[in-house]
């Protein structure tokens, strides 16, 4: 007489009615805010994205030489190298003192315009600068929507929708290139953009605050410009004081 014994079934990690692991769960749906650093106030150093749960279940196997210890993996979404315009705060507002940037006011900024022959450099985005200006304002976008669509590009993208953002924006490639195309190294310069920022310490900004102006700024004495000014209220000031502004109309 044959006896037969039947084998116990595989054991599964999860059955067809068993939920994962919450931890698991948070894993794959976690998305970086730190992605958000094209915009000035965020910093440039995103952490890494945990790894998925299959990874977790795959058994691991140590390597066998040295120089299998020393391999590196490289994610395809690695964010590019700093840029100037990613500095710290702390290192930009260092130099700008050091090359005397000075902040003037919207009145005084009109006057330079008028009398001395200043020339105000709108860093908004292009957009913002056709809906009003100040007369003779020249447009160069410090920071531009994000146009490329490299692994990099894409993960900000998404980053951007989950807080609610589907117009993210990314540093102008070709800010300084557009600036020397259309102003020399000795162009007497008040750079604006919509808020300002401020150079000057307070009781909660003890270092001042940053803006796209004060970026740009730092951007161009960098690149040897010498007579730039900063604009300080930002062109919010200007238009509340009841400036003369132009509105580009849209061309049908």
């Amino acid at each position: 007489m044959i006896t037969t014994h039947k084998l116990p079934p595989p054991p599964t990690f999860f059955s067809s009615s068993s939920t994962p692991h919450p931890k698991m769960l948070a894993a794959t749906s976690f998305i970086n805010p730190s992605l958000l650093s094209s915009s000035p106030a965020f910093s440039s150093d995103p952490t890494p994205i945990p790894p998925s749960p299959a990874a977790a279940l795959r058994p691991r196997s140590f390597p066998r030489s040295a120089a299998a210890r020393t391999l590196q993996l490289t994610c395809a979404a690695t964010k590019p190298a700093k840029s100037p315009a990613e500095e710290d705060w702390k290192t930009k507002r260092e130099l700008l003192l050091q090359k005397r940037v000075r902040s003037v006011d919207v009145k005084e900024a009109l006057r330079l315009q008028k009398e001395n022959n200043f020339v105000i450099l709108d860093v908004r985005p292009e957009a913002e600068y056709k809906e009003g200006h100040p007369p003779g304002a020249i447009n160069v976008q410090i920071y531009r929507l994000i146009k490329e669509w490299t692994a990099w590009d894409i993960a900000r993208r998404a980053a951007f929708a989950f807080f609610g953002i589907f117009s993210g924006t990314e540093e102008n490639p070709e800010f300084l290139q557009s600036v020397e195309s259309k102003l020399g190294k000795d162009a007497k310069i008040i750079v604006a953009c919509s808020s300002g920022g401020t150079m000057r310490p307070s009781q909660n900004l003890p270092e001042g605050q940053q803006s796209r102006s004060l970026i740009a700024a730092y951007v161009l004495v960098l690149n040897g410009y010498n007579n730039v000014f900063h604009l300080d209220g930002g062109l919010y000031s200007w238009f509340k004081e009841g400036l003369p502004a132009v509105v580009e109309e849209e061309q049908e």
